[in-house]
């Protein structure tokens, strides 16, 4: 039986597969690029906003399309697994969960929890998702 856990945040995903005796880890890379306004580029004289507006809808489109190529990446990695826990923090676990639900159905339906993790190493990635695979 294939059992997988992946803690995953907006940068990374720790893919870790457990087995009897041992784990093997695989880091995949999100490549998002952040988008950091740090002015608001355009005059406020006219009409009290920025100018910034078309630029931050293009921004959040080529991350959307980011994220799904995110998730693609991730769900191609764990496509033959038999069991899958999602670990995260904020709320990126939740959204992964529904790209699954949405794109991945067979996938989707192996997903036995969605939980709330705090930003961690590999070391401590790896020790979470033993111990839960191994307290189910």
């Amino acid at each position: 039986m294939k059992k997988i856990g992946i803690w995953l945040d907006s940068k990374q995903a720790y893919i870790v597969q457990v087995s009897d005796n041992e784990d093997s880890l695989k880091t995949i890379s999100s490549g998002i690029e952040f988008f950091n306004r740090t002015s608001t580029g355009g005059s406020r004289v006219k009409w009290g906003g920025t100018q910034d507006i078309n630029h931050e809808r293009k921004y959040l489109e080529k991350e959307k399309k980011q994220f799904k190529e995110y998730f693609k990446t991730i769900a191609n990695a764990v496509k033959d697994v038999d069991e899958l826990a999602l670990f995260g923090p904020a709320d990126i676990n939740e959204k992964f969960k529904k790209e699954l639900s949405e794109n991945y159905k067979s996938i989707a339906d192996k997903v036995t929890a969605v939980e709330k993790a705090d930003s961690m190493t590999e070391n401590e990635t790896r020790a979470l998702i033993r111990d839960f695979f191994r307290h189910r």
